[in-house]
């Protein structure tokens, strides 16, 4: 198997990554055959899971606006996976080109990618960490010194939280992060849930175990409303992907009542 010029020294090419599948779903390039034959895969089981991509990248975006509309001038992108149209620096940016923005992956294909389309841009920029060590990446983050943890923080989890399993205690490491953050803070979550769906969600489960190293957990509306603990929730609270305040009828991918995801945004106060 060739290692395409684009792809780090190194990078394992033969289990799919999460984020590479999350990548060829969006119709993106930068991912291997694995993760498109995994992303596959789902389609058969769930044909329906492109929308779901499109979903939570729509979220992504109204969440970064709304914070950006808070006053929020540096967003903190955790699990940020490959660059595609419209990322959180290209949003926030357009608003103000001042707010700064630092993505953070496990994932070297989605970092040294992210690096190379932030070359020029003095307030973004990648960083390679584990959110299952919040303290470890936190002193990372610190040392770019692109985040000033003194002042208010937009802290992004998108489609990230559930591809830790229970035993990594996900909602014990956003507390951690929080715990850090200064008031007025906010963060935006999704995460894949089992709630709407819970056959489809089941397959789509047991389809990441036997792809990838990496399993992604269906969680069901009390699991993901428990990571919001010590936030203040925005209205309209912990709802489904495309009903998190759409701004059109475009932001509406998934069909209300069958998403399989959950999202929301919280203050710290």
């Amino acid at each position: 198997m060739n290692r395409p010029p684009w792809a780090p020294e190194g990078v394992d090419m033969r289990h799919a990554s999460p984020a590479r599948m999350y990548d060829a779903l969006l119709g993106g390039s930068h991912n291997f055959e694995i993760d498109r034959k995994a992303a596959e895969m789902g389609k058969k089981l769930v044909p329906d899971l492109p929308r779901l991509a499109l979903s939570n990248r729509a979220f992504l975006r109204r969440a970064v606006r709304y914070l950006a509309d808070q006053g929020i001038r540096q967003f903190l992108d955790i699990g940020s996976g490959i660059p595609t149209a419209g990322n959180v620096h290209e949003v926030a940016q357009a608003i103000d080109p001042d707010i700064r923005v630092l993505y953070v992956d496990i994932d070297p294909v989605a970092v040294a990618h992210s690096a190379i389309i932030l070359r020029g841009n003095a307030n973004a920029a990648a960083l390679e960490a584990d959110l299952r060590r919040p303290s470890e990446l936190l002193a990372e983050v610190g040392a770019t010194g692109l985040i000033d943890f003194t002042r208010p923080v937009g802290l992004l989890l998108v489609a990230v939280l559930h591809l830790l399993s229970d035993a990594d205690s996900p909602a014990e490491r956003v507390a951690e992060l929080r715990a850090e953050l200064a008031a007025g803070s906010h963060v935006a979550i999704s995460h894949l849930s089992s709630a709407s769906r819970p056959e489809d969600a089941a397959r789509l489960g047991a389809n990441a175990a036997n792809v990838s190293r990496v399993g992604i957990h269906f969680r069901d509306r009390r699991g993901i409303t428990a990571m919001f603990e010590g936030w203040d929730l925005v209205e309209p609270g912990v709802v489904e992907l495309p009903l998190w305040r759409p701004e059109s009828e475009r932001d509406r991918h998934e069909q209300p009542g069958r998403s399989l995801g959950l999202a929301g945004v919280g203050r710290k106060s």
